[in-house]
């Protein structure tokens, strides 16, 4: 019998972006036909942020996990994540907590986190010795103290291959992990953004190595074009062909034009939907760059008076700096400051301005529900630096498929 799909996956944003899951598996869940756990796994989020990794594992893609404990050091990141998922996300130096008698680590089954990257970022020039590097070592305390079974770290990409790297394989595979490693991109799995991320994934059970990394659910059709379905089963039960990348316009051309420039107050989408005042240069440049794909070069090209003279004397690099987005392609990196167009590509395709706050939520794949706390400055930060939830998603696929496996005889 054939199921027909809710229509309100075609009314909400998260939901439009979510048509990259397995559609069998999709409306599996819907009609409540996957196995049940009486309870769900209980989830730990370190260096959680505004809470998109926790998100992914949660309430916006089934409930397999819950969240029961989490930490940050940013007080608005605290409060973002408590509206969202209830008051347990404690704030403070982890390092600090650990030394603190009073806190209590709960049991947990997962624990997933993003220690501090800088110390690993091609934009930090004195990582070597960068402190922020070992954080790393109280996450593996929390996931010892915690007993789980399987813990996720997301990181930046250079630091694949690092010493540090090699450490944590070595210590987790010290406290009895199987450990698998890899570089994925957000935007194979439904995200609209090409967010390249470091994935160490350890398991006490079944070897990751066995199932890492996510099967894709998207392809980009530039690339290596026609994409088959694949039959597992040798008896003709295909898996459904990936989707092409989710694209700038999928995730946000139903938005108008922003107003003003504060947090709104308006319902979402529109409250966090506001733009900036440019310079009248600011604007000027803008305006000299109308093609999509543009960037500081061709501003260079073709209007040279415009162009900052450190940018005429820097002849390589950079080549997103000031530049637009393609309607029909995958947003850039989303960083903390999206806003400012000489950070990145973050030029709306055709309006004269950079990208707002509630355009860079979408191609990190928040729904337009999600609760941000903060001043725009710190939800900014908080967008920048999140895991995307529907990236998140296909790591939990791959967590829940390994903490159900010691289970089968």
């Amino acid at each position: 019998m054939k199921r027909k799909l809710h229509s309100y996956r075609n009314n909400d944003p998260l939901a439009r972006l979510c048509l990259s899951e397995d559609q069998a598996t999709y409306e599996a869940r819907e009609e409540d036909e996957l196995p049940k756990r009486r309870m769900p796994f209980k989830l730990i989020d370190l260096f959680c942020g505004a809470g998109g990794m926790t998100l992914g594992f949660t309430k916006a893609f089934g409930h397999h996990f819950k969240s029961v404990w989490a930490n940050d050091f940013n007080k608005f990141c605290v409060e973002t994540y408590n509206a969202n998922f209830g008051n347990h996300c404690i704030p403070g130096d982890i390092v600090d907590l650990l030394q603190d008698p009073s806190v209590e680590i709960p049991k947990a089954d997962v624990v997933i986190g993003g220690p501090p990257c800088q110390g690993f970022s091609l934009l930090n020039k004195n990582r070597q010795d960068d402190p922020r590097n070992e954080l790393w070592r109280p996450f593996l305390e929390v996931v010892e103290k915690a007993d789980a079974e399987v813990f996720v770290i997301e990181n930046v990409p250079q630091l694949l291959g690092t010493f540090e790297h090699g450490e944590i394989v070595g210590a987790a595979e010290t406290l009895g992990f199987n450990v698998w490693s890899g570089k994925l991109c957000a935007a194979d799995y439904g995200v609209p953004q090409t967010r390249w991320r470091a994935i160490i994934l350890g398991s006490k059970r079944l070897d990751p190595a066995l199932i890492c990394p996510p099967r894709r659910t998207h392809f980009n059709p530039n690339g290596n074009g026609h994409q088959n379905s694949l039959d597992f089963s040798g008896n003709g039960d295909y898996l459904p062909k990936p989707d092409e990348w989710r694209t700038v316009r999928d995730a946000i051309e139903d938005l108008p034009s922003p107003v003003g420039t504060e947090i709104r107050k308006e319902s979402p989408p529109l409250d966090l939907h506001f733009g900036r005042t440019p310079t009248p240069m600011s604007l000027k440049r803008y305006k000299a760059l109308p093609k999509e794909g543009m960037n500081r070069f061709h501003l260079q090209k073709h209007a040279p008076d415009l162009t900052p003279a450190c940018w005429i004397r820097k002849k390589s690099g950079g080549t997103d700096l000031f530049g637009r987005l393609w309607w029909d392609r995958p947003a850039f990196t989303v960083r903390t400051e999206f806003f400012k167009p000489e950070k990145g590509r973050y030029l709306h395709p055709c309006q004269h301005r950079p990208i707002t706050h509630r355009e860079a939520a979408r191609f990190q794949s928040f729904p337009d529900s999600f609760i941000f706390k903060g001043t725009k400055i710190e939800i900014a930060k908080q967008i920048g630096n999140a895991v995307p939830p529907l990236f998140a998603a296909r790591l939990a696929d791959i967590v829940y498929v390994v903490l159900t496996h010691k289970n089968k005889k």
